[in-house]
C-alpha cells in the first residue's frame, strides 16, 4: 500500500504493543496485557459508544454501530444475493461485536480440534488439525467463563426461562434431547463482578443499555484504561503494519478522524480487526520481503473463511408466546453438536432461542419476498417462537477475503471482497437442521414453521488461520505469524477450523492464553 496520498505521517517513537481493534480478542489481550504491567496502545475504528448512548431500535442501533464501510460479496451464497454489501454483521466501536453479540459461551469439543484426524478425508473441504488440544484450551476456557460471568459454569446460576424457552425445551423433550438448558451464557442471572442481572428487557442484542451482558467495552478496556498503561485511541483506522530491515513487524500506520496519517512504533503487533479486516490489513501491509501480503508466503492470508452454518426457524402457533420477553438468546440444545458421521455430515450444530423484533424478522425472515407466506408469518408475531441454528462449516480455499481495487473506502483504500460458496457439507447440515428444528415445534403443536436464510455473517472466522506448518497457514500455537517475528492475530481469523459452538469464548480463551505468553517473553527479553 501506498502512503502518498496521507502525506508523512507524524511519528511516535515511544514503543508499546500495539493491539488493532478492541473486540472480544483485541480488548481482552489489552487488558491482559495491562494488569502484568505491559503499555499497550489500542486502535480501534470506531467510536465508544457509552451503554447510555446504545438507542433501543433495531434500525437506529445497526446505523449506531454496524460496520457499514464499503465491502463487496461474491459467490453463490445467498447474502451475496440479498445483501451484496453487507457481507458481514459487525461492529465498528470500542468492543467490537462484544457489543453485539447472543452472549452464548459453550467450549468446542475434543474433536473440533482435530478435525482432520476425526472427519477424514473431506473432498473440497481444507480442514487441519488444529496445533493445540482442548486439554492445553482448558484452563483458559476456565479463566475466560470466570471473566465474562457464563453461566451455568463455577457456580454461576441459570438465567430464567422465558416464554421462547419454555416452547423450545418442551420440544426438545418431546423429541428426545437430553442437552438443553437456558445456558452457558455471558449475561448475569445475579449482580457479579461490577455488573447488574439482567433486567430481561428482551432488548440488548445490539448494545446492552443495563450492563448485565459482557462485552470488553464493559468489562476490559475500561480497566485497561483505567491502569494507566493503555493508550486507547478511537476512530483510529489501520492502514499498514511495517517491519524492519530483518522483517519484525515494528510499526502500525493509522488514519485519525481528520485524514491525518500517523505511525505508532510497536514491540508487538496484534492484529485483532476481525476476520474481515484482519487479512485486509495484512494484505494491504504487502512489502519487498512480503510483495503478496504480510505473513503470507504460505498464500492463506485470507483464505478458509468461515461463517458457520447459519438460518434459523421460527413456529406459529395458536396461542401467544411473545418471544420479544426476556433475553433475546437465552436456550442451548447442544445434542446435535455431537461427532456423529452417520447423519449424512461431518461436524455438528446447536439450536438456540433467538427472536428478531419486527422490523428485522420483516427484513430477514425472507428477503425480497412479499405475499400471503410473508404476511402470514407477520401477522403472527406475537404467537411465533423462534431458534437460530449455529453449526460447523467446512473451511475452503476458495472462500476467501480479498482485495477489491475496484471500490475504495473512504480513505482510498482497496474494499474487501468476501467470496463464499456452501459446501456440500453446509447445505447437508442445514437441511438437516432444519428438519430437526420442524419436529421439535411439531411436536408441541406448532401450526406451521417457516425456515429462513443464512443473514449476514456475525461468526466471521478462518483467513489467518493457525496451523503446525508454516506452508499450511498464517500464524503457530499462539498467534504469532510464522515469518513475521512480533506480529499476532488475536481475534477469530486464527481460528483452524470453526467447531460448532459460538466462538466468542473461544477468542477470549485464545486471547487470554496468547497474552500470557507475549508477557512472559517481554519480560525474558525474547520479544
Amino acid at each position: 500500500m501506498s502512503t502518498s496520498q496521507f502525506g508523512t505521517p507524524i511519528e511516535n517513537d515511544t514503543e508499546a504493543v500495539v493491539v488493532v481493534g478492541s473486540g472480544a480478542g483485541g480488548g481482552t489481550v489489552a487488558y491482559e496485557l495491562t494488569r502484568r504491567g505491559v503499555p499497550c496502545v489500542v486502535l480501534e475504528a470506531g467510536a465508544w459508544l457509552k451503554p447510555e448512548d446504545y438507542e433501543n431500535d433495531e434500525w437506529a442501533a445497526f446505523n449506531q454501530m454496524a460496520w457499514l464501510d464499503q465491502r463487496t460479496t461474491s459467490g453463490s451464497w445467498r447474502v451475496s444475493r440479498d445483501f451484496p454489501n453487507l457481507p458481514a454483521w459487525i461492529v465498528k466501536a470500542v468492543g467490537g461485536s462484544t457489543t453485539h453479540w447472543s452472549g452464548a459461551t459453550p467450549r468446542f469439543h475434543e474433536h473440533e480440534f482435530k478435525t482432520r484426524t476425526y472427519y477424514g478425508d473431506v473432498e473440497g473441504a481444507n480442514l487441519l488439525d488444529w496445533p493445540i488440544t482442548l486439554a492445553e484450551m482448558e484452563p483458559y476456557y476456565d479463566k475466560a467463563e470466570i471473566a465474562m460471568g457464563s453461566t451455568h459454569r463455577h457456580g454461576r446460576p441459570p438465567l430464567p426461562a422465558n416464554n421462547n424457552y419454555k416452547v423450545f425445551a418442551n420440544g426438545a423433550e418431546k423429541v428426545g434431547y437430553k442437552y438443553y438448558a437456558t445456558g452457558p451464557y455471558a449475561t448475569n442471572a445475579e449482580p457479579y463482578d461490577g455488573r447488574p442481572a439482567s433486567i430481561q428487557d428482551g432488548f440488548n442484542f445490539q448494545g446492552d443499555k443495563s450492563t448485565a451482558k459482557w462485552s470488553t467495552a464493559v468489562r476490559e478496556i475500561p480497566r485497561a484504561v483505567e491502569s494507566g498503561k493503555c493508550d486507547l485511541r478511537t476512530q483510529c483506522q489501520a492502514v499498514q503494519v511495517t517491519h524492519d530491515a530483518q522483517g519484525r513487524a515494528n510499526a502500525v500506520l493509522y488514519v485519525d478522524s481528520e485524514g491525518t496519517l500517523h505511525r505508532q512504533a510497536a514491540s508487538v503487533v496484534c492484529v485483532a480487526g476481525n476476520s474481515i479486516e484482519s487479512p485486509r490489513l495484512l494484505l494491504m501491509s504487502a512489502s519487498g520481503l512480503h510483495p503478496d501480503g504480510l505473513a503470507n508466503s504460505s498464500g492463506q492470508v485470507g483464505r478458509n473463511y468461515m461463517r458457520h452454518l447459519t438460518a434459523s426457524a421460527y413456529a406459529r402457533f395458536d396461542r401467544d408466546v411473545r418471544m420479544y420477553r426476556g433475553e433475546t438468546m437465552a436456550g442451548i440444545i447442544a445434542d446435535e453438536a455431537r461427532l456423529d458421521t452417520s447423519r449424512g455430515f461431518v461436524g455438528g450444530y446447536y439450536m438456540e432461542t433467538l427472536s428478531l423484533g419486527v422490523p428485522f424478522l420483516a427484513a430477514f425472515v425472507d428477503p425480497g419476498t412479499w405475499g400471503r407466506e410473508f404476511t402470514e408469518v407477520m401477522d403472527a408475531y406475537a404467537r411465533t417462537a423462534g431458534m437460530w441454528i449455529v453449526g460447523e462449516d467446512m473451511p475452503q480455499e476458495s472462500n476467501r477475503v480479498t482485495l477489491n481495487a475496484g471500490v475504495l473506502d473512504p480513505f482510498g483504500l482497496p474494499a474487501p471482497d468476501v467470496h463464499f460458496d456452501d459446501h456440500p457439507n453446509d447445505v447437508a447440515m442445514r437441511e438437516h437442521a432444519w428438519g430437526r428444528a420442524d419436529l421439535l415445534y411439531e411436536s408441541v403443536g406448532a401450526d406451521a414453521t417457516h425456515r429462513t436464510p443464512p443473514y449476514p455473517s456475525t461468526h466471521n472466522l478462518g483467513t489467518c488461520r493457525m496451523s503446525e506448518r508454516p506452508e499450511d497457514g498464517v500464524v503457530g500455537r499462539y498467534g504469532e505469524a510464522h515469518d513475521v517475528p512480533g506480529l499476532f492475530v488475536s481475534d477469530g481469523s486464527q481460528m483452524t477450523t470453526g467447531a460448532s459452538a459460538n466462538p466468542t469464548l473461544t477468542i477470549v480463551a485464545l486471547a487470554i492464553r496468547q497474552a500470557e505468553h507475549i508477557a512472559d517473553r517481554l519480560g525474558k527479553g525474547e520479544l
